[in-house]
This record gives structure tokens, sequence and C-alpha cells, in this order.
């Protein structure tokens, strides 16, 4: 080859090779999909010392390279001309690690097994060429392009030899590093953008150098990106300043020239990624390519433009908030949407990846769709699809993670942390040219890696310091068989079933005809089946305990059957799994015990003769009868030896096994019931017989139905059974049947009969058994009255039916009655009572005579019936009685009357009489069974009657429940009977006389304090005082009742009865001096309100309670009255003056005897509270008085703040307004920044202007009337003052209102009450309800500090 300027000889190249300095590596493939695949990578710098690169004297020549030895072990020989081979690269392949596909030693089918996805080599070839620089020269196909940071551009081909060497170093020194490369589309030119701004165009045919681009961007920038699109005349570029630039390529006249147009201007958002749309030589006519799509993505959004015909900006799509480091990524892919394929966009920038399909209608618009994004949760660097569902992203710890964008799962992860990737970050902050770039752009180039990940064709490169990795899908065979070298025989099989089902990701290398698929995926199945057999025998541990070899086999088995049940090969399960196992005798009866299960679950319902032999053998040894049964049901028995199963059965007396064995195998029904005697079972076995089911399961042969049927009716008829002795009795079969249950034989036969309709001969069985059942019930003392009336219960409802072709004389219902009804049986009364109204409600009525039956009720006591009879015939009166002479529904007797009364459906006459059958008792007797239940029933229907009802009810001694009424039920009374009530509540229940008067409101009170009075209760007598308005009166009523009650009790504390007796009587007596303190203390601070100081005072000298109460001698309480003191004390700090206090203190008994000492707690606590008190009215004080300060200096500064309008001119009449001072030229700018003519707006009608008003008016082209609601009106001239309307004054203050809470005048006042007599204490607060705003839900004290507000 001969040596040229732009173009060295290889001997020149590999020179150089060796002299160079590694500083960064950039990597980029792109190709035609028809031509020919290619790589290129961009900047790449040697360093000898850092890859050991031996120094050399003499550099080789190019004939001492041509007759180097090929290396046996590492041939380079690509079968596809396409695409990058990666069959025979590398020997090994890197370990990765797949999501659910460890070897967790228990098969779970529903789980997702992926396999190694990613198939990962090493090109030894190039990376060869980075470390020592060996070259191997071979055919030239498809290109590989390294640039280097002296500016030269390596070419390699296909089998990764050195091909062409691009640029020289002078170039190198003047142009800087190679920072970017692209190949047009049919591989015959590449361009080149450098570190310092520079491009150049190459001739891949014969590496001349065609175009030096200097001046297609602003200099002093560095190319971050150079791509050709699919016009051949027509690429991009990105510099380091965020622009992007059309290039445009012309040839006239012989002369190569470039036009170029900005895109887009960095000082707008700097773009920092660049992608265009690639379409193959299959998609060329589709119809979004003619458009020249161009992906941007700049720091803050994605703009997606059209380059052809015309520039566009067909969409523009923001990130959102996002980490300032992270990556902007895109990546171009036509995929297959709703069967058709469109364009689909990649980008992200962090953890979401966002996609956006771009597709035109027929109507010829072109429509951008958001599909549904993906969710991650690690930053990416890289972005690639790897095909149409697959894509393949890279972390900021450089993982590889594959993903399908269907499902949006995770397939696999690889660690690529030992590739040690290159990073475009010099060229990012474009030191070459001085760095001069934003600091967004630098913090984004740190982990910017666009220059070393390339993808083409499924494959995806990517370049390290060291060595080039490719990463490609694995076909479908090589990801089961890379499970099976690993020995995870279940994941493969999981996996390979997945590829059978097509429900597998990331799939290629299969048919597209689903049968041709499964064809050949079975056959691999099979093939993994067998070696799974063979690898459970050889893994099994020869020696150790019999549980551990069947742990063993309980794993490996059922994963066998599982498949082969699955691809529906019971034959390799039989025949050839089977035989392999039986030479394991654990391994044999795990099989067979494994059988089970899909047995019964109907998944295998045909075995071998064989395994159907070994089978019941090994049961049958192991004492495992119940699973023989519950196999035997469940599978054909044609190729059993019938007369063996049935002894078997037999033997062991498996009755479901032999009637299926029976029915099944022999055509047999009748044979069962003859030989075995099954209770239940045999109920249950007629009942399928009769209904065409098969027992146990299944439906008997439809041609069988009928003979089956008529089969069973001759069985259940006959006179005697086959083997019958002397003394058995007629129709032993039917009588068995009764005996065992009644009910359930009467209910089979009740289901029988529904399905005779046209068939004569089952009319006739059915008349038949009827007689039988008759003749064996009725004159038989053997039945019980309930046995009895179960069969005339299923009688009556045959009889009632429309169709019913049934006769039954009519005096075995008369016979029946008579027998239930028999006054002189008592036993089984409630029984043969529910017996016949059961037999009443299905019909059986009208085979009797009313009155008669009506009469038999009344005289055995059948109340039921007795109401039955009374609502056919409407008497609703006498089911009141019914329900008295009852005792057993004496309490439902309220919601019968209360129903019949209230609800509709009865005649008025029907009430009338239920009423006053109702009050005759009411009077009498009623309320003996529930007072408070009367009382209510009284009250919603009787209440016109009390009067009466309360004078029969003394008469009678009864009292009524009034207490017991639901309070919602409104019982209006006189005083008269209000004031009786309280009478008998003093009597009888005197503590609950306080609680009725304070719900009560229609008693007299004077009346009313005289009955307590009478009774002595003073708690009560206080109450009432205290509302007739005599405070006074009650204080004293209370304070002597409750003391000569504590005196009383005191004196008997004092008797010496016992340690333990006299400790219990001390604490009943203090627990009744805190209640009456209680009681009293609330008394007094209800009423102090009312009193003057001098009433306060002495209402509060209950601390003489103390000497009142107990004995000066019994010293032990006087402790316990210290406290209750101190808690008298505290309710007295919030009406009485500390000095008075102080004087009580000294007064008392208690601490008059004592020393200064036992008192000091008691009045420090006193000024500590004070302290606190006055420190919280200071510091509250202080804080209102700041926040009032602030509130209104904030106010203040907005009000008194200036407007600036959005434009100079009115938005109505659009005319500029005038802004010398002398126009009289009146004009309003609003809030929100819009700008009106005061007459404009008075000709819109939107406000009146009045001479010297502010008005609030409305802005007339607000959008939003949240953001320009209220306006300002201004003048040119000075207005001499501003007043508000009555109207206007009220919106202000309820505006106000909405936005504050209680005033501070109100919260000051209320905090000075504080220093006065009526300021409540700490211990004891006013009780709410006293008007005071600290008890206002809504009052709210902020005591925080006021927001900081930016000016």
């Amino acid at each position: 080859m001969a040596e040229s300027p732009d173009c060295r000889s290889l001997v020149s190249a590999s020179s150089q090779l060796n002299l160079m300095e590694i500083e960064a590596v950039r990597l980029r493939l792109t190709a035609s999909v028809f031509v020919c695949g290619f790589v290129e990578i961009g900047s790449l710098q040697i360093d000898d010392k850092e890859f050991d690169i031996p120094q050399v004297d003499t550099p080789p020549t190019l004939e001492s390279i041509l007759n180097e030895p090929e290396d046996e072990d590492e041939p380079f020989i690509l079968e596809d001309t396409c695409l990058l081979n990666t069959e025979n690269i590398d020997a090994h392949s890197c370990e990765t690690s797949s999501l659910a596909s460890s070897d967790s030693g228990d098969l779970e089918m529903n789980a997702t097994v992926h396999g190694s996805v990613l198939r990962r080599n090493v090109l030894k070839g190039i990376s060869a060429q980075i470390v020592s620089a060996a070259v191997r020269l071979t055919t030239v196909s498809n290109v590989i392009a390294v640039g280097t940071s002296h500016g030269l551009v390596l070419v390699f081909d296909q089998n990764q030899a050195l091909r062409l060497c691009l640029g020289t170093t002078a170039t190198g020194a003047e142009y800087g590093a190679v920072s970017a490369l692209s190949i047009n589309h049919d591989c015959t030119r590449l361009l080149c953008g450098f570190a310092k701004g520079q491009i150049t165009m190459w001739d891949l045919a014969n590496g001349k150098l065609l175009r030096t681009i200097t001046d297609a961007h602003p200099p002093g920038t560095a190319i971050l990106h150079v791509k050709f699109t699919d016009h051949p005349a027509l690429a991009v570029c990105n510099d380091s300043g965020g622009s992007v630039f059309e290039l445009s390529f012309r040839r006239v006249m012989g002369m190569r020239t470039c036009e170029s147009r900005c895109l887009f201007s960095g000082s707008k958002g700097e773009v920092c990624c660049v992608e265009p749309l690639h379409a193959g030589l299959e998609l060329k006519d589709h119809p979004i390519s003619q458009y020249s799509l161009l992906a941007m993505a700049s720091l803050t959004k994605i703009l997606l433009i059209g380059l052809k015909p015309s520039l566009k900006v067909w969409m523009t799509f923001p990130y959102g908030k996002t980490d300032p480091a992270s990556v902007p990524l895109l990546a171009w892919q036509f995929v297959a949407v709703q069967k058709t394929i469109n364009p689909v966009l990649a980008f992200c920038r962090g953890d979401t990846i966002h996609f956006l399909l771009v597709k035109k209608d027929e109507s010829g618009t072109i429509h951008v769709i958001k599909q549904r994004q993906l969710q991650l949760n690690c930053d990416l660097i890289s972005l690639s699809w790897i095909n149409p569902r697959t894509l393949v992203l890279m972390d900021s710890t450089e993982k590889l993670r594959v993903v399908d964008r269907p499902s949006q799962e995770e397939l696999e992860t690889v660690d690529m942390a030992e590739l040690q990737l290159v990073y475009n970050s010099s060229h990012f902050k474009s030191l070459a040219t001085g760095g001069n770039v934003s600091q967004a752009l630098a913090l984004v180039g740190e982990k910017t890696c666009y220059q070393s990940v390339c993808s083409y064709a499924g494959q995806i490169m990517y370049l390290g310091t060291k060595s080039v990795h490719i990463m490609t899908l694995r076909n479908w065979r090589e990801r089961v068989d890379h499970l099976l070298k690993q020995e995870k025989f279940m994941e493969a099989l999981s996996l390979a079933w997945s590829f059978h089902e097509g429900t597998a990701k990331a799939v290629l290398g299969q048919s597209f005809y689903p049968a041709k698929r499964k064809g050949v995926v079975a056959d691999k199945m099979v093939e993994i089946l067998l070696q799974y057999v063979d690898r459970s025998l050889k893994k099994c541990p020869e020696q150790g305990k019999i549980q551990v070899m069947e742990q063993h086999f309980q794993v490996m088995v059922p994963v066998m059957v599982d498949y082969c049940l699955l691809l529906q090969r019971t034959d390799l399960l039989f025949n050839q799994i089977y035989p392999r196992l039986v030479e394991n005798s654990v391994a044999r009866g795990v099989f067979l015990e494994s059988l089970e299960p899909y047995i019964l679950s109907e998944r295998i319902g045909c075995l071998t003769a064989a395994v159907m032999r070994d089978l019941l053998s090994y049961f049958q040894e192991n004492g495992m009868m119940d699973s023989v049964e519950g196999c035997l049901v469940h599978m054909d028995i044609t190729n059993l030896d019938i007369q063996q199963v049935v002894q078997m059965c037999w033997d062991n007396q498996l009755y479901d096994a032999m009637i299926y064995v029976f029915n099944s195998g022999m055509n047999d029904y009748i044979s069962p019931m003859e030989h075995v005697v099954m209770g239940n079972k045999m109920l249950v076995y007629i009942s399928c017989c009769l209904a065409g089911r098969a027992y146990p399961l299944g439906d008997i042969p439809e041609d069988l139905v009928p003979q089956v049927k008529n089969q069973v009716f001759e069985f259940l008829i006959r006179l005697h059974s086959v083997e019958a002795a002397q003394e058995e009795e007629v129709y032993p079969y039917i009588r068995t049947l009764l005996h065992f249950d009644t009910r359930e034989f009467l209910n089979v036969l009740a289901l029988t009969f529904e399905d005779f309709k046209n068939d004569k001969q089952a009319l006739e069985y059915q008349q038949r058994i009827v007689d039988i059942l008759l003749k064996v019930m009725v004159d038989n003392s053997d039945f019980t009255p309930s046995q009895v009336g179960c069969l005339f219960t299923f009688l009556a409802r045959q009889l009632a039916k429309p169709d019913n072709t049934l006769f039954v004389n009519r005096k075995l219902f008369d016979q029946v009655l008579e027998f239930l009804c028999s006054p002189d049986d008592d036993s089984r009364h409630t029984e043969r009572q529910q017996v016949l109204l059961e037999l009443l409600q299905v019909g059986g009525v009208v085979q009797f005579d009313e009155e008669r039956l009506l009469d038999l009720a009344e005289k055995a006591e059948f109340y039921q019936i007795c109401e039955f009879m009374y609502d056919r015939k409407h008497l609703y009166n006498k089911i009141v009685d019914c329900y008295l002479k009852d005792p057993l529904r004496k309490e439902e007797l309220f919601n019968y009357i209360h129903n019949i009364l209230s609800m509709p459906g009865y005649s008025s006459e029907e009430k009338q009489l239920v009423w006053v059958k109702a009050l005759q008792h009411v009077k009498v007797s009623q309320t003996s069974i529930n007072s408070a239940k009367t009382a209510e029933l009284v009250a919603v229907h009787f209440a016109d009657e009390v009067q009466s009802i309360i004078t029969s009810l003394q008469v009678c001694s009864i009292g009524l429940d009034v207490e017991g009424l639901n309070p919602q039920t409104v019982l209006r009374l006189g005083p008269d009977l209000h004031e009786l009530l309280v009478d008998l509540q003093c009597q009888f229940s005197p503590q609950q006389v306080t609680a009725f008067l304070k719900t009560s409101q229609d008693y007299r009170l004077e009346e009313a304090i005289q009955i307590t009075e009478k009774h002595k209760l003073h708690e009560a007598t206080a109450y009432l005082l205290e509302k007739k308005g005599d405070v006074q009166g009650a204080f004293e009523v209370l304070l002597q009742g409750e003391l000569h009650k504590l005196a009383l009790e005191g004196s008997e504390a004092d008797k010496p009865d016992g340690e333990e007796e006299e400790s219990d009587e001390v604490q009943s007596l203090l627990r009744r001096v805190e209640e009456a303190l209680h009681d009293i203390i609330a008394l007094c601070q209800r009423s102090s309100h009312g009193l003057n100081q001098q009433q306060r005072e002495k209402h509060w000298c209950i601390m003489n309670l103390a000497k009142c109460s107990v004995s000066p001698d019994c010293f032990s309480l006087s402790s316990a009255l210290k406290e209750l003191t101190m808690k008298v004390l505290n309710s007295m700090s919030s009406f009485i003056a500390p000095p008075a206090i102080i004087q009580r203190i000294l007064q008392d008994p208690v601490y008059g005897k004592g020393k200064l000492a036992e008192i000091q707690g008691l009045i420090l606590g006193m000024l500590e509270t004070f302290n606190y008190e006055q420190t919280l009215l200071e510091t509250t004080t202080n804080l209102l008085n700041s926040d009032l300060h602030w509130s209104l200096s904030h106010l203040r500064k907005a009000v008194s703040r200036g407007l600036h309008p959005r434009q100079y001119h009115c938005n109505i009449c659009l005319q500029q307004y005038k802004r010398r001072q002398e126009s009289e030229e009146e004009i309003i700018i609003f809030s929100c920044g819009h700008l009106y003519h005061c007459q404009c707006l008075q000709r819109k009608e939107v406000g009146v202007l009045t001479e010297g008003c502010v008005r609030t008016l409305e802005c007339y082209g607000s959008v939003s009337m949240l953001s320009c609601y209220v306006g300002m009106f201004f003048s040119l001239q000075m207005l001499s003052e501003a007043t508000l309307d009555a109207q206007q004054t009220q919106a202000w203050d309820h505006f106000r209102t909405l936005y504050r809470g209680p005033s501070r005048l109100a919260v000051l006042t209320e905090l000075t009450h504080s220093h006065g007599n009526e300021r409540p204490g700490l211990s004891n607060p006013v009780h709410p309800g006293t008007g005071s705003i600290y008890h206002s839900e809504n009052f709210q004290l902020k005591l925080s500090p006021p927001p900081l507000v930016e000016e």
C-alpha cells in the first residue's frame, strides 16, 4: 500500500501505537442493516507504562507482520458477513447473575426463570491492539474504527484486523483527540469530530480525506457528537457549548462543500445528546422516515424535531425533578405496536425511562404519544435497545440490567466493573479548548460514556481501558444449556417450558409457528428430563439414612412427573423414566407415592398394567388403604384384575372403591346395596343412582340411567332380602333406611319424585313407595312422632303440587292428627307441636277439619297451632291470648301488638279489636311480664289512656317502668303523674332520683322539693333548690346532709372492731368524704359567679368539714384530710383572694395545731403557681404584640408596593398609555399585571368609578379569577382622599374575619381578667360553656414566630 499524507501505512501506524499514551477511548457502532456492520472506537490514547508495552528498537515491517503465524486457539472467522460474529471470538463467557435463576432445590411451577439472557464476549483482536499494538490481517468486510487521543483513527475489519490508519500525528496535535465518530448507512464515509472543534470526513474505501470542516460551529468548543442521518448528504453535530448544528454536504463542480445551520442554540439550554432516527432497508419506505427525525436531550427537556422537508419541532417533554448529575440518554427503535411498526424513542435522565411513540394516521397527521414509563431504582448512564422488546441499561455502578419493556420485568444483571468503562468527561469539560463550559454541563459530563457504548442489530459493544466487550442475546438453546452446565435442571426445565408456552422474555432463535416451536422445545425437554433422571440416580447418597434418600427423591421425582404431564407424555413417564427408577427401591417408592395427588386431581387417568399393579401392591404393603381407595375411584380400572380388587376392597372395607368397581367395571348398581350396610353412605348412593349421577363422582351413562332407576326402585320395594330369616319384617330395606334417618331418606325420595313427570312406570313406583311408607310407619309404634310427622309433611308437600298424581286416604291424616294432639301424652310436647305446625305450613291444613283441628290444638295447648289458625281467619285479637297463655312466648307479645297496630296491611276494625284486647291486659296483668316494654307500648299506642292505666295499676299494686322507655319515645304526662313517679322512685330506687330530675322538666318544683325532703334525699333536694334559684338553701342542705352522714360513719369507724375492719371503714369514710367534697365544690363553683366576695368566702368555709366530721381523737385521718384540704384550697384559688386563703389555712383545725413547716409546701405551691401564671401572661402578651407588629408592617409593605404592568398598552383598545404627568388619562393596573384605560373598562361594564374613590374591579382579560380578582385603581391625577362605601366595608370585614381568629383585644382582655377574682385556677379550670374564648373550638394561640416572607 502506497503511503499518502492522509492514510499512513500499517507499518507506520503500528510503530506509532507503541508510542501512544492512553487517555480515553470512545466506542461507537452504527451500520446499514443490509450492507455491513461496523464498530467505531473513538478517542484512544495508550500509556506504555500503564499497559506494560515494551520498547522496541526497530519497528516491525509489513512483511514480518504478514509472515507471523496465526494462533490456532483464537480464530476470527465470521459465519455471517452482516453481523459481527461472536461465536468464536472468545473461548470463555463471563458469568452473569440472572433473576430467579438460583438453584433453590424446590420447584415452583409459577416461578419466573429467565436464565442467563446475555452472552458476553471479549473482542480479543481489538483488545490486543489497544494493549500491545499487535495486528492481524484478513479479508475486509465489516468496519471497526478506533479514534485515538493523538488524532488518529484506526479502522479494523470484521475479523478485528487493522485495515486503515487515518490521519497524522501532526493533524492530531492541531485538532486534538478524536471525540466523536460516525459512519453513513452504506459504510463509505466516516465523520470524525475532534476535541478542538474540527470535523473531518474520510472515504473508507481508500482512506482519503474528503472534507475538513472548521466553521460548522462556534470556535473554542469540542465536538461531543457527530452523526449521519439516513439522508446521505445530511448530518448533525453537537458541541460542548450545548448547540446543535445541521451539516449539509454538497459537491458542485468537483468541489466538496459543507453548509451549517444552527438547529438549537446553547444559550437557550445546553444539549448534551443527539440521536437521529435510522431506518433500515426494509423500513426505508416507512411514512415517518421521510421526515429525518432528530431527538435532542438538553439538561431540562427532550426535543423532537423533523429536519425534512422543513425544520419543525414536533414535541418537547420536560424531565421533571432530576439529579443534576444524571446523564440524559436517548435511543430509537422500531417497535410493533397494534400490528403496526412505528418508531419509539426511549429517553431518561436518572431512574425513570419514558417512551414516545411516533405514528402517522390515515389522514397524514403525525402523533407523538407517550407510552407507559419504566421506573427503576438506580441512576442510569447508558440506554440501548437490543431488540424491539428488550432494553439493556447500565447504571452508575457499572452494572448492566436487562429489562423487558412490555412487562417492565428485570431479567438479568451483569457486573461490568472489570471492564473499566471509558468515560467522556474531558470532552464535556472541553479541556482541550480551555474548559469554557457551564458548570451544569461539566457536572453531567462526569458520568457520560456516549462514545463508549454502541448497539447495532442485536449487539451492544462496551469499550474499556484494556478491552472491548460485546453483549448479545443468547438463543433459547444456549440459555437452557447454560443452566444445564451449572446442573440447574429444575430452572432449565422451567425456562424451557416458558419457551414452549411462548411466555419467555428476550427470546431468540425460535420458530414463528407455535406448533413447530412447541415440537422443538418438547424434544429438548425430553432430553433434559432423561438427563435429570440419570443425575438424580447418580447424586443419590449411597450410604446413610433412608430418610435422607427419600428427601432426595421427593425433590426430584415430582419434577419429572410434572413436566411429563405438562408435555402430555405419560408414555415417557411410565415406559422410560419409571423403569430407570425401579432400579432404586427408594426411588420406586417415592415415585409411586407421588402419583397419588396427580390421580386424585385427575391429571393421570390411566396407568399401564405394570405400574398399576406395583401401585396397589406398594400401598397395600405399607398400609395406605385410604390412598388406594382414593386412587381407584379416579382411574380407569379396565386394566385391573377386578376380582382381586374387589376382594382387596372387601377385606379392607373400602366401600367407595367397591361401589366404583361394581358400577364402572361390571355395570352392577344393586350388589353394593345387597351386600354392604353403609348407613349414610347408602343414602347418598341411592340418591346418586336415582338422580343419574355416579358414585362417588361423575355421571352414569345416559343409556343406563332409566335402567338404574328401575333397579333401585325394585330393590327398595322388595318384601324380603336375599338371605332373609323367618322373623324378618316385610320391606326390610325401606324400614332400615327410615330407622337410620327418616328425614334424609324422605328428602331423597322428594328429590327423585321431582323428575317423575311423564314416566308412567316411575309414577307407579312412586305410588307404590308411598303406600309402603304409610303401611310401615302409621301402625308401627317403633317410630317417634317426629318421624311420623316427617312422613306426613312429605306427603302434604307432594299432595300440594299442582300436577300431583298420588292418592292418600284422608282418614290417615285424621289418625295422625289424633296421635299428635293427644292431651294424655305430655311427652315430647314441643316436638309434636312443631311437627304438626310444619305439616300445616306445607299445605296439610286442607286435609283436616279446621274447627276440629283448632279444638284439639287448644286442648293439647298447641298455641302456635292456634295462632296459625287464627291468623288464617284474621282473628288477631285472639292471638294476643295465645301469646299470654304460652309461657315460652310471652315476651314476644309486645312486638306482635306493636306490629299489628303500626304496620300496614290490617283493617281498622282488626286493629281496634287488638287495641282493646291489649289495653285490657295492660290494665290487668301485662306489666308483670316486662314493665319496661309495657311502658314503651303504652307510650306509643296508649298515650291517651295513661291516667286510667296508672289508676288500674295502683289498685292492682303493679308498677309501670317509665324509666325504661326508649329515649326517642315521647310520652307527655301531667305534673301529677311526674310527681307520683318521683315519689315512687324515692321509695324504691333513690339512687336514680337525681338523674330523673335532671332529664325531666314536667314536674312542679315546690311539690318535688317536698317529696325529696320527706324522703330525706339531700342531693336531689339541693339540685331542686339550686334549680329554683335558692343557692344558699341548696348549699346548706347539701352541706348539712353530707356532714351528718359523715359524722355517723366517722363514729362507727372509731369503734374497735379489729385492725382490718378499721382500715376498711377508714377507706370507706375517705371515699365518702371525697365524694361529698366533690359535690359541694361543684356547687360552689357553679354558684360563685353570681355571688359577691363575702358570700363566696362564706360558701367556701367548707374547710371546717374536718372539724365537724372527724373526732379529734381520730388522728389516723389527719394526713388524708390534709390532702383533701389541699384540693379545696386549689378550688378556692379561682374565686377567693390569696390573703383570705392564707387566713383560712391558719384557722384550719388540722393545720392550726401543727407547725409552720406543715403548711410551708402549701404556701410555696401557691406562690409557684402565681409566678407561673404571671410569666405565662407576660410571654403571651409579648408574642401577641410582636405578631401584631409584624402583621401590620407586612400589610403596610404589601399595600405600598408598586405594581409593574406586563405590557405598555391597554388590553382592550391595544393603544399605548401616556407617561406624561400632565395627561389626564386614567389607567388601571391589576395585581395580575394587566393594564387598562379607565374609560375602556367603563365601556365594558366591568365596574363603575366615582370621582375620588378607589373601587374594587375585576380584570377584564383574566382567565383565572383567583390570579387577578382584585385590581388597584391609579390615576395620573393625584387623588385627594379615598373612602369605602357601606357595601365595600361589609365585604372587607367579612374577608378579614375568615382569615383571622379571635381579636387580640379579646385575648388580652381575657388574660387581664386573670388578675381579678374570677381568674380560673390551674388545678381546676373553668368548665366549658362559661363563655371564655379559651373554650372555643376554633381558638388557636399561635406562639410560633411569624414566617419569613421574601420581599
